[in-house]
């Protein structure tokens, strides 16, 4: 059962909706969030992206046989000594794809291509390069110097990738490019993955252009849209686009509904600062159960979280909604919402995000991301930060998280280092593409002085 925004308030020790942490922030998420519960099966092609519902056990070993991992000369290892070169007398060749069927004896020798059968009796392969051959009586002859190898060289051993009956990918794995690859060497052309996951988003405000709409004075062309967009498609889940919404009850409430009806998240950005002449954040707190915040970090300091219910949406409407929107004036929109009176009833995890194109891309990077792959399925959710040395001065006071937009290079010594992309205003958005990362001064940090090493989210794969 879903706990209630209270019940997840009280298991935080030192709750405050005015100054949260960056960690509070994502521990609050993670009670509040859920995975999905259906899954589908797809094939291979279909499987990038998603998240796998149960474990994938190897129906075979991988290697299935001892093979070569090299062309050269397969032989008996034993017949090697310490400092003493050997000859052999080589009497066939082992192809790959085929079991070679000859048979070997004492001081015998069969030339081998990469992925051969290594043959009975044999476990240790030359590379062809440290060999030399010649002729005698009619028989070729294989020298070998001494000391070049091992015995057991250059062989794979059966099952060394995989055992059969083992568990070659776990349930919550997202499937990348080699866990496809893996799971065709397995001879598996379908897997079963939890469903796609559905999010709604749409952005807010009466200043918003879309575009093809001409300039006006005061207002701005909407980026957010785009970005969002951008994230959740890398994301791999079924993006809802709703588009721009004007600041009226109506055309709100119809959002929020449409949403709810046919997503599993929805994603909003404007509207949730204190004091914004609006009503995004009234509609938000009526039709569910629904947090407002002022995160202790920058940029990113508003944001709103909780869900949209149904049952919570048909309440809001018979209780003063409509007669609010009735006593507004009315307002020009170029977005128009036709409710579906064929979707069912349902409900959604509700991310209200800042307004600001940066703090909307920090936000959704450091919370609503990990929240989604948790929704997913997905076992792990937060990518590893990466270590760098900061090449500038920074300043920073403790008692708030700060993402900086960074550029992440290495010097000629062969380390990495970081600088930032100069100007950090939350308005900036060249310089999130100038980046390549996110330089993460954590909650009790204070200044960087140049040649310090800080943490950075890298964005490969992410934006």
């Amino acid at each position: 059962m879903s706990l209630s925004i209270a019940d997840i308030a009280a298991r935080l020790q030192g709750y405050d909706p005015q100054a949260l942490s960056a960690a509070q922030v994502g521990e609050f998420l993670h009670h509040l969030v859920e995975p999905v519960t259906e899954s589908e099966t797809v094939g291979i092609f279909d499987a990038l992206g998603r998240v796998l519902a149960e474990d994938v056990v190897s129906p075979l070993s991988v290697p299935p046989h001892d093979n070569s991992a090299m062309d050269g000369f397969a032989f008996d290892g034993a017949a090697l000594q310490p400092g003493q070169p050997l000859v052999l007398r080589l009497v066939g060749t082992a192809y790959a794809g085929r079991a070679w069927q000859g048979t070997v004896g004492p001081g015998d020798c069969v030339k081998i291509m990469t992925g051969a059968i290594m043959p009975a009796g044999l476990d240790t392969v030359v590379p062809q390069e440290f060999t030399r051959t010649d002729t005698v009586d009619g028989h070729t002859q294989v020298h070998i110097p001494a000391d070049v190898l091992r015995a057991g060289d250059n062989r794979r051993l059966c099952g060394e990738d995989l055992m059969q009956g083992s568990v070659a990918l776990a349930r919550g794995t997202l499937l990348g490019p080699a866990a496809l690859g893996l799971l065709a060497s397995l001879g598996l052309a379908q897997v079963r993955v939890w469903r796609r996951l559905r999010v709604a988003y749409f952005s807010t405000g009466d200043e918003i252009l879309s575009l093809g709409e001409p300039p006006r004075e005061g207002a701005v062309y909407d980026s957010n849209r785009y970005t969002v967009f951008g994230l959740l498609t890398r994301l791999g889940v079924q993006v809802i686009d709703l588009g721009v919404v004007r600041d009226e009850p109506a055309q709100l409430e119809a959002a929020f509904r449409q949403a709810a009806a046919q997503a599993d998240a929805i994603i909003t950005s404007g509207g949730v600062s204190v004091g914004e002449a609006d009503h995004t954040r009234t509609m938000m707190r009526a039709l569910g159960d629904v947090a407002f915040w002022r995160i202790a970090m920058r940029p990113g300091r508003p944001m709103a979280v909780g869900r949209i219910a149904a049952s919570a949406m048909a309440a809001a409407a018979q209780t003063g909604l409509q007669a609010q929107s009735a006593s507004e004036p009315a307002k020009s929109s170029t977005t128009s919402y036709q409710i579906n009176s064929t979707l069912q009833p349902g409900g959604a995890v509700l991310f209200g995000l800042p307004g600001n194109p940066v703090a909307v891309m920090v936000t959704f990077l450091a919370f609503v991301r990990p929240a989604l792959l948790r929704m997913m399925g997905a076992s792990a959710n937060t990518p590893p930060l990466l270590r760098a040395t900061c090449t500038e001065a920074l300043r920073k006071k403790p008692g708030r998280t700060e993402y900086q937009r960074g550029l992440v290079t290495t010097a000629a010594d062969g380390t990495v280092q970081v600088c930032t992309t100069g100007n950090q205003g939350s308005g900036v958005l060249s310089s999130m593409v100038q980046a390549n990362g996110l330089i993460v001064l954590h909650h009790a940090q204070g200044n960087v002085a140049p040649g310090d090493v800080v943490d950075v989210m890298m964005f490969d794969g992410v934006i």
